[in-house]
């Protein structure tokens, strides 16, 4: 699928208005860490292979932290969605001011290749919490986890929501 075609199609989707829903959120953050923790073994195979990480470090330094920012926001998602009163100025008496946080659309997320898991999955995270769609770009350098996370994002969501654009230095400058 062509980029302007697949930025498009999550516009579209997001202009549903689908993901602005807290609870849409929500359910979206427990897939995706269900599919984590199912898939833990793959996810470590792919880090040794890429990196030669072992699994202890596989899970401390990349699935662990990633799980843990997943529980933080779906126990947080909601408090951070909720409007906010602000102090209003007194040239502006007798009104009343708030923070209105709304998510702006499509987000792109370009990988680094040394942490391939973490990085490219917290920042995911938190486009899905904000109530983004997104586009993940993982890192070239490291081809058996962005495999992974193709397969893996791929089974949790659809791509108009969550995409995963692969490819070398040349997909790079495609972007």
């Amino acid at each position: 699928m062509e980029i302007e075609e697949l930025v498009k199609r999550q516009r579209a989707y997001f202009a549903t208005g689908k993901t602005k829903r807290v609870g849409f959120r929500v359910a979206a953050l427990q897939r995706l860490q269900e599919a984590i923790r199912k898939n833990e073994e793959a996810i470590e195979k792919a880090l040794k292979e890429d990196l030669n990480k072992y699994s202890f470090e596989s899970y401390m330094k990349e699935v662990g932290m990633t799980l843990e920012e997943i529980s933080y926001f779906l126990k947080n998602t909601a408090r951070l969605a909720r409007t906010e009163r602000v102090r209003t100025p007194l040239s502006q008496f007798p009104a009343r001011s708030y923070v209105k946080k709304e998510p702006l659309g499509v987000t792109l997320i370009l990988s680094p290749w040394n942490y391939p898991f973490m990085l490219s999955l917290i920042p995911v995270v938190g486009a899905i919490a904000a109530g983004n769609c997104c586009i993940l770009k993982p890192s070239a350098y490291a081809p058996h986890m962005a495999k992974e996370l193709e397969e893996l994002l791929g089974a949790c969501f659809p791509p108009e929501y969550v995409a995963v654009v692969q490819g070398g230095q040349e997909a790079n400058t495609a972007l």
